[in-house]
Formats: C-alpha cells, structure tokens, sequence
C-alpha cells in the first residue's frame, strides 16, 4: 500500500517545490534574540553565520531574558521538570494557579486558564461553550487556530470581510435566526499587522447580543501605550467576554496559550475543554518564566517604549525607500512583493547581507499576496534597523520593486 501512496506524496511535494512554494526549516544555533547564529550550507559544507533576526515573534526581546531564565531553573529545582499529567488529575501546581491569576490580572479579566499552546486554547474553545442552536462570526483573515477551533464546533458559521464592519453587521442580522453568538477575530492580524477595529466591534456586538472573542496573540505586550493589548488601545479593559494569547510571542517566546474572561465562561473550559483535560499541565519551569514576564511589564514600560520607538523608525524609513508596505498598527511590517519566487529569492539575498527573513507566500497568504514579514524587536538597536533599511534597499533596487526608482 505505502508504495503507491509515497508515489502520492512526492508527486506533491514535487508541485509544492516546482511552484516555488516548499519550506525549508533554517538551523539557528545560537538563543533567539535580535542577533543569531544560523548554519549556512555551502560547497564547503555547514559553516555559521551571524544575521540580525526580524523574523522572530520576540517582540519585547524576553527570549533569552536573563531573570526569565533564573526564574525556570529556580522553578525547576524546586518543583521538578515536568507535570507528567493532565490538569485535573494531578497535574495543577501552585506555580499554575499563580500564572492563571496573574494573567487575569494583566487583562482584567475575571479568571484564567492554561493551555499548552494557544493553538490549543482557540482550538478548544468554541465546541465547549457553542451548539448548533449557536453561531460564529468570524473575521476572514482570523488565524488558523481559530479556523480550525470554529471547524470543531457545531455552531453556525458566518465570515465577514477583514475588518469590514458594514459586512461584519450584514452578518449579525443574519445570525439573529441563532440563539447566542459569538463574534470572532484577532487583535492583530500576523500576515497584515493591522488592529482590529475593537471599539466597533463591540458596538455592534451590543447592538446585535453578541458576545466578543478576541485573540492577542500578536497585540498582547505590544499595542497600547503600555502593551497592555487591543482593550488598552480602545479603552475596553474588562469588556471583552473571551480573550485568548500565547506567552510564545511577546510574553518570553517559550510555549504556553491562555483563555482569559469571564469567570463561568472559564469554568466551563475546565470541564469541557478537550485540549485542557487531554493535555499535559505546561511544566512548573514555563509557568514560573510567564510569571516572571508580568512582573517585568508590570514595573517598567521601557520595554514597550523602546518596542514602538523602534517600529515607527523602521516603517517611515521603509516608505521612504520605496517599498510597498501594509499599513500596521503593530510591530509587524508587510513588505509586499505579491510573487511567492521572489519572496524567497528576496529573503535569500538577505541573509547575504546579514538580515534574517522568511518570504511568507500561500498558503500562509492568500495567492498573488507574497511578502517578507518584518517583525520589529525591542532588543533591535538602531544600527541593527538601520542596517537592515541598507540591505532592503540594496537587495530593493537590484530586484527592481521600489516603487520610487
């Protein structure tokens, strides 16, 4: 049987590789922060080469924070490497607890719960709480956790244009036929890096019974003054039923999601959740490190200060040399190349030069939709970014996209 089945596959990784859309993992051999070691393959064989990193979701430079790390191996000698069980078996530790309390905290929010990744926490979500009396209505460019969470779910489905709010309302009117809904989207989209229009969104969800899921995984620790995520950017904290993020991004870059809300919406996740009760605890070490992370937030914004000084310096000068570029209200910066080859020959030049990118093509973006996704750090100094605009630009000009020259 596998015979013909290996047949299958390789004649689809051979058009996945002929379109110029195969992805190949690079080797970083070095922690993740804004300046990394990766191995490099040539005629001599694997050799390294430092790059400056803005692919990377580690926006507040956390990655390899030195009182996160302290944090684990304290945790870890004092509660062990792993949980080697599910939450409610026994697999809930104090450090749990206070991580769950402590998120509450930051968002404002009534009660917490841990998942191992918020792939998890989105994919878990909605079946629980949501029957076929029930409707979704989800942005179209939502993440693909969230996708596959509303897929798990009997609830009917509605999609609305991104951040389209004529649309968004035309689809309300719709699901009045159901009996609770819930309106779905990300706080920041990861392909565009644009903000959700939160404060209409919730108007139209008091208009039409709705309730409102947002997921922070992009927005949480970088928009709003204090990083504090799209409720702080509207002015919202404490008015959104379902927020769900990751401490993979801003929070540390480790692993670990969370949904976050209102209390009996949270109960209900613990009895039901299938991702929760089939799921190992995240180890003592993580949780400590998340911990941590809200302390450091909580005592200085100098992390977010820095993180939106750096993200506005590079976005002007971007523009200014010509290219093509999303409009964000994030630390994500869309360069626009449409063309799924010349993202990835573009992304190769770089690393040339020392700048580390990924060309995102389909089906990561929608077809004709190819970019490099620049992801600015507060660990970046301003020669880092400045180097970084030179080499764009260079590789820019040979490839001949600037829209200036």
């Amino acid at each position: 049987m596998y015979q013909d089945f290996q047949k299958h596959l390789q004649s689809t990784l051979n058009e996945i590789k002929e379109a110029g859309l195969y992805k190949n993992e690079r080797v970083i051999v070095s922690p993740q922060t804004a300046a990394i070691q990766v191995q490099s393959d040539n005629v001599q064989g694997t050799k390294e080469q430092e790059v400056i990193n803005f692919c990377a979701n580690n926006y507040l430079g956390l990655a390899d924070n030195a009182e996160l790390i302290q944090a684990a191996k304290d945790r870890m000698d004092k509660r062990g490497y792993g949980m080697a069980s599910v939450r409610f078996i026994c697999g809930t530790q104090d450090t749990h607890k206070e991580l769950e309390r402590v998120i509450s905290d930051f968002f404002g929010t009534e009660d917490t719960i841990l998942y191992a990744a918020c792939f998890d926490a989105n994919g878990g979500l909605f079946e629980p709480l949501l029957t076929e009396e029930d409707a979704i209505i989800s942005d179209a460019l939502n993440h693909a956790s969230i996708i596959d969470g509303v897929r798990l779910c009997k609830a009917v489905r509605y999609r609305y244009a991104n951040g389209d709010m004529a649309d968004l309302e035309e689809q309300l009117k719709k699901a009045q036929a159901q009996r609770f809904r819930i309106i779905a989207t990300d706080g920041v989209f990861s392909m565009d890096g644009n903000v959700c229009p939160l404060d209409k969104i919730y108007e139209l969800a008091q208009k039409y019974n709705a309730l409102v899921m947002v997921d922070e995984s992009h927005s949480a620790g970088v928009v709003g003054k204090t990083g504090h995520g799209v409720t702080e950017l509207y002015n919202m904290r404490g008015k959104v039923e379902i927020i769900t993020g990751t401490l993979g991004k801003a929070f540390g870059g480790s692993v670990g999601g969370f949904t976050t809300g209102r209390k009996e919406i949270i109960d209900l996740l613990r009895q039901r959740s299938r991702p929760y009760l089939f799921s190992n605890s995240i180890p003592p070490m993580i949780a400590a490190a998340g911990i941590k992370t809200f302390e450091i937030l909580t005592r200085s914004n100098e992390l977010q200060d820095r993180l939106h000084e750096n993200t506005a310096y590079f976005v002007a000068r971007m523009k200014a040399a010509g290219f093509d570029i999303k409009p964000t209200q994030s630390a994500i910066c869309a360069v626009m190349l449409y063309d799924a080859k010349l993202s990835q020959v573009f992304a190769a030049e770089l690393q040339k030069e020392g700048i580390y990118v990924t060309g995102f093509y389909y089906p990561v973006v929608p077809k004709g939709q190819a970019r490099i996704r620049v992801q600015v750090s507060a660990a970046h100094t301003r020669e880092q970014l400045d180097k970084c605009i030179a080499a764009f630009t260079k590789i820019g000009t040979k490839l001949a996209v600037l829209k200036n020259k």
